[in-house]
């Protein structure tokens, strides 16, 4: 898709070939202020070295957590490993220790090798079965890694469809997804982390168990030997996590340029109207400013990691130093100082293990603390917690707004104020107005998706605020103005699981919305996918995709019929075809119409005409046709537009 795009733009675009620091306008320099989140970068900054060390072992038990939800039994079976693994490592090492202690007494050399065969066959056996636990924790860890990722997604898509629809109008909601998404993405990687962390922690526990035994002033050594090196570990993580933060915002506006760029939805206008130019400097532009605040990071990651090399070089030194005075001081025996050797080693490599392990723990730790945190802020504007459980009335008659007032977070003013209106089963009611007069917003209230800021929506009896939201959808049927094309079949698209999904009632509703016409072209009938990205399937036109929509509206057995503008990518005839079966559908419905074809709503049995959130008319068809106002001065400047002039 991306090379077919690129053939049908110029050679060569003047902004694409901008150099990255060449001057920009005004406008195009607010992009760092524009893509950032100034809250998530205060909180990362408080982050330091003492807090994420102190969060290590929380993190373990987290992915332990994680890990036991999903498969239990790969989860004791990952622990059984870890600590066998160590068990095996301290004999391993008590072996090499006794090994060197026979080879190098005094006696006849046959001797010397017999009394080492034990510990040489606990040398072979440790290693070999070590061999084989590191084979099943490869074996278990791939078990769970996909079930852990799916696992996070699934609760953070369900966590996003819990919210109301009005958290993703807040500044930072979006943001917040998509660090979330990233944190789901990198769910595996916290237990797999983890479990390198416990790994490295068991066999350190057998190398400081031996050194402990052969003498107690090499431990403590080698820990302080280490710290500067963890030291460097942890901080350059934390440079590039914050990192990570701080392009968070332009890494998803990137995303969604990629998006608009490469995919057929938008494939038109990028070519007509030769946006593909622009956005591709507006890209250039973004990638390079995040680029550069990586390769910051990467560099002073980079830098720190090599001062704690040093260090931890120095210190190492000064360990091995230490451990010839207790040779040359005669305070540890030859065999001794052998089997230590070994032991060092051992630690060492663990110590640095869990250092670089737990540093990338930490680092992932943060990153699934985002996606529990959208979790947790998700939850928190839950409609669970923001709505009543009262169940729906059994056939609802009456919806109705009253004295309803409404604004979007953080807009300067009122979309909707002191609205009221009801419509009854039975009634259609049409809603006319300029555009931002508030019509959708109101038509969202009506069927609950959105809560008044004041005044109470009802049905019948009962508030929305009240209701139990999902059951109240099933009573409510949306043919929005913006319709998602979805990649299933045209069975699929219409049912979504639910209702009657017989052949029998599925023509019906075909036949009701004319999309009966569309189906002896597509290659399987109501089993044919509804996309051209896939092999065997098919692509619909604007047109036959709103057919498919009203399809689905009037196969919902819905007691409130919601149609916002759902003829506006219809012909003629087939837009005739909806108003002229609107009563016949309207018996045993309440239908609210929104639609800017004036001499549409004619067939609805009252019109409320919206002003700057305000009912400003209310009548008939031909009472406001006739009386002076708003309706009258849009219904004239559509027929002088047609030609009629009577």
């Amino acid at each position: 898709m991306t090379s077919a795009i690129a053939q049908d733009q110029p050679s060569e675009p003047p902004d694409a070939t901008a150099p990255d620091d060449a001057p920009q306008e005004a406008g195009v320099r607010e992009e760092e202020y524009l893509y950032r989140d100034p809250s998530r970068l205060q909180a990362g900054a408080l982050l330091t070295s003492r807090s994420m060390a102190r969060r290590l072992p929380s993190l373990v038990r987290r992915s332990v957590r994680m890990a036991w939800r999903v498969d239990r039994a790969a989860t004791v079976g990952l622990l059984i490993c870890q600590i066998g693994t160590g068990v095996l490592a301290a004999l391993g090492l008590l072996a090499v220790t006794g090994t060197i202690t026979a080879l190098i007494s005094s006696g006849d050399i046959t001797e010397r090798l017999r009394d080492a065969a034990p510990e040489l066959a606990v040398i072979a056996a440790a290693t070999g079965l070590r061999a084989l636990l590191g084979i099943t924790v490869v074996w278990l860890t791939g078990r769970l890694r996909p079930v852990l990722g799916r696992a996070a997604e699934l609760t953070m898509i369900e966590a996003a469809l819990g919210a109301e629809l009005a958290a993703g109008n807040k500044p930072g909601y979006n943001d917040a997804y998509d660090i979330a998404d990233r944190g789901a993405q990198v769910t595996p990687d916290l237990v797999e982390e983890a479990q390198d962390v416990l790994a490295a922690t068991a066999t350190l526990a057998a190398g400081a168990t031996v050194l402990t035994v052969l003498h107690p002033l090499l431990l403590p050594l080698l820990f302080l030997a280490c710290l500067p090196q963890a030291a460097a570990y942890v901080r350059s993580a934390r440079v590039i996590y914050l990192a990570g933060l701080e392009t968070s915002g332009r890494r998803r506006m990137l995303g969604n340029l990629r998006w608009h760029m490469a995919y057929q939805e938008s494939g038109e206008e990028m070519r007509a109207c030769l946006a593909g130019p622009f956005l591709i400097g507006r890209y250039r532009r973004l990638a390079a400013s995040v680029n550069a605040a990586e390769r910051k990071a990467a560099n002073t990651g980079a830098w720190m990691g090599l001062a704690g090399a040093v260090a931890g070089g120095i210190a190492s030194a000064a360990v091995w130093a230490a451990l010839l005075w207790l040779l040359a001081s005669g305070r540890m025996s030859l065999a001794a100082g052998g089997g230590a050797v070994f032991a060092l080693q051992t630690a060492t490599t663990s110590v640095r293990g869990i250092i670089n392990g737990g540093a990338r723990l930490v680092r992932t730790g943060w990153y699934v603390q985002d996606w529990q945190t959208f979790l947790d802020n998700a939850h928190g504007q839950a409609m669970t917690d923001s709505r009543g459980t009262v169940p729906v009335p059994a056939a609802p008659e009456r919806f109705e707004v009253r004295d309803v007032t409404y604004r979007y977070d953080g807009a300067p003013e009122d979309s909707l104020r002191d609205v009221s209106l009801h419509v009854r089963r039975g009634e259609i009611v049409a809603l006319v107005g300029e555009n931002g007069s508030g019509k959708t917003t109101l038509s969202r209230l009506l069927c609950g998706l959105l809560l008044p800021t004041e005044g109470v929506v009802a049905w019948d009896h009962a508030t929305t605020a009240d209701l139990d939201p999902w059951k109240s959808w099933e009573h409510v049927a949306l043919v929005p103005q913006k319709f998602t094309y979805l990649p299933l079949t045209m069975r699929d698209n219409i049912t979504l699981g639910q209702g009657d999904t017989s052949d029998a009632a599925l023509l019906a509703a075909c036949e009701a919305s004319g999309a009966a016409e569309m189906l002896p072209g597509l290659r399987s009938g109501l089993n044919t996918l509804l996309t051209s990205e896939w092999f065997g399937g098919q692509q619909l036109s604007g047109g036959q995709w709103q057919r498919v929509v009203l399809t689905r509206a009037f196969h919902r057995q819905a007691a409130l019929l919601i149609m916002d503008e759902p003829t506006a990518a219809l012909d003629a005839r087939a837009e005739h075809r909806i108003f002229a079966g609107l009563r016949e559908l309207a018996k045993d419905r309440a239908v609210l119409l929104i639609t800017h074809r004036l001499t549409n709503v004619a067939v609805a049995d009252r019109i409320v005409v919206l002003d700057h959130g305000r009912i400003v008319q209310e009548g008939t068809y031909t009472q406001l046709a006739r009386q002076p106002g708003l309706f009258r001065t849009l219904w004239s400047l559509q027929r002088r537009m047609s030609g009629d002039t009577s």
